[in-house]
């Protein structure tokens, strides 16, 4: 066996840690094994997260350590599990992207976030980047472009699709320079928002009660406040508002077009999605 004196043995270790250090950027030599790069997911389609999984988790250095499919349950595990980095959809039951976001970060402003949805809201992009979200990726981007934004806050760097500062200078010139008068509406609580939500979802105040742990008389205190704020009249309404700004998002059904008749006499029916 080769025998090395102190310096020897030294410099070869330090060598080995930058050759480890070279392949797994960020990594950490500790115990003789790397640190991986947590990653948890947040998203309620199966598929969608199996996709990631597959995904991110063959990348060398990083790992799937847990799912969420809502965004009280990101919450919960965020707190529980504190990944590295939370990928987080905002069409989410129970409690929605932002508002899951916002929590998160008010418990710990360091997290590190990336949206992936396909939201294309200029408000929305808004509402998560005062949130301190730093980084943004839409469905319908590239895998490549994914892999890269993970990458970039595994490196503490903010990253987003150019389609976010796009919608970003929209609605900024469509705000401020088209209507710079129009009225600022009224902000609702973090709490306000959750209840919003779930009477969005239909639900009802026993049931807002029990999801948010606390007593009927509270749940049904904050409903009527919120109908007194924002100057809502009834439970049709509240939901209206809930859909146009964007705390719950309803999917529009499938346009059915009727095609030609085939050779029976019948017109042919087609489905198209949205």
């Amino acid at each position: 066996m080769a025998e090395f004196t102190n310096f020897e043995a030294r410099e070869r270790f330090v060598s080995t840690a930058c050759l480890i250090n070279a392949v797994h950027p960020g990594g950490v030599l500790w115990g003789g094994s790397m640190n991986m790069f947590r990653i948890l997911l947040a998203d309620d389609h199966p598929v969608f997260r199996l996709g990631l999984c597959s995904l991110l988790g063959s990348h060398e250095g990083w790992e799937i350590c847990g799912e969420a499919i809502d965004g009280r349950e990101a919450v919960e595990k965020c707190q529980q599990m504190k990944p590295d980095l939370l990928i987080l959809d905002i069409c989410m039951p129970r409690l929605n992207g932002v508002d899951a976001a916002r929590q998160i970060l008010r418990h710990n402003p360091l997290q590190r976030i990336l949206v992936v949805t396909d939201v294309g809201s200029e408000q929305v992009v808004r509402d998560c980047l005062e949130a301190g979200v730093r980084g943004w990726v839409f469905k319908s981007d590239a895998s490549a472009d994914l892999t890269t934004a993970v990458e970039a806050l595994q490196w503490q760097r903010s990253t987003f699709s150019s389609r976010v500062s796009d919608l970003i200078l929209k609605g900024y010139l469509q705000r401020y320079c088209v209507n710079p008068a129009v009225a600022i509406p009224p902000r609702l609580t973090l709490r306000e928002r959750e209840v919003v939500q779930l009477v969005g979802e239909g639900k009802t105040s026993k049931e807002v009660a029990t999801m948010l742990g606390m007593t009927l008389k509270t749940a049904e205190t904050h409903r009527s406040n919120i109908m007194i704020k924002l100057n809502l009249h009834s439970t049709v309404e509240l939901v209206l508002y809930a859909v146009r700004n964007e705390i719950i998002h309803v999917a529009l059904p499938a346009m059915v077009l009727r095609g030609p008749e085939n050779g029976n006499g019948r017109a042919e029916i087609h489905q198209v999605a949205n």
